[in-house]
């Protein structure tokens, strides 16, 4: 495959799990994959099989699929305000051109604690909040 016809490939996946942000806003991908013990990823796939599990290079540390963790606690597609999380990709956070920083705020703390409580396992926001609205 050449490098162009790789990057076209790749390109034409992304458009059809990721909403385009010229239609759609969005900053991406919202949270991080997070890193956990290997004991612990031991321990959640016993009770969720189906967990996508990542080698980090790391001995003892293993890195699980954030959107799998988000789909599994029902945020997949739900909205809380005016954001929500995209329908084909739970990873994804949109919003609505009247959406505040506080509303993509409320959003991230109830998908980070939803995680928390059903996997024990903390999320990270990929974007980072510069400054203050004040």
């Amino acid at each position: 495959m050449t490098p162009e016809a790789l990057i076209q490939r790749v390109s034409s996946i992304r458009a059809e799990k990721l909403p385009d942000p010229e239609q759609i806003p969005n900053a991406g991908s919202f949270f991080k994959n997070p890193i956990v013990s290997e004991s612990l990823a031991c321990s959640l796939a016993e009770t969720w099989p189906g967990l996508p599990q990542y080698g980090t290079g790391v001995q003892g540390q293993v890195k699980l699929a954030a959107g799998w963790l988000i789909e599994q606690t029902g945020w997949k597609g739900r909205s809380l305000g005016r954001v929500r999380m995209h329908d084909q990709q739970a990873l994804v956070m949109t919003s609505g051109a009247d959406a505040e920083l506080k509303d993509v705020l409320t959003l991230q703390q109830h998908i980070q604690q939803s995680v928390l409580d059903q996997f024990g396992v903390e999320l990270e926001a990929e974007p980072v909040v510069l400054g203050s609205s004040s």
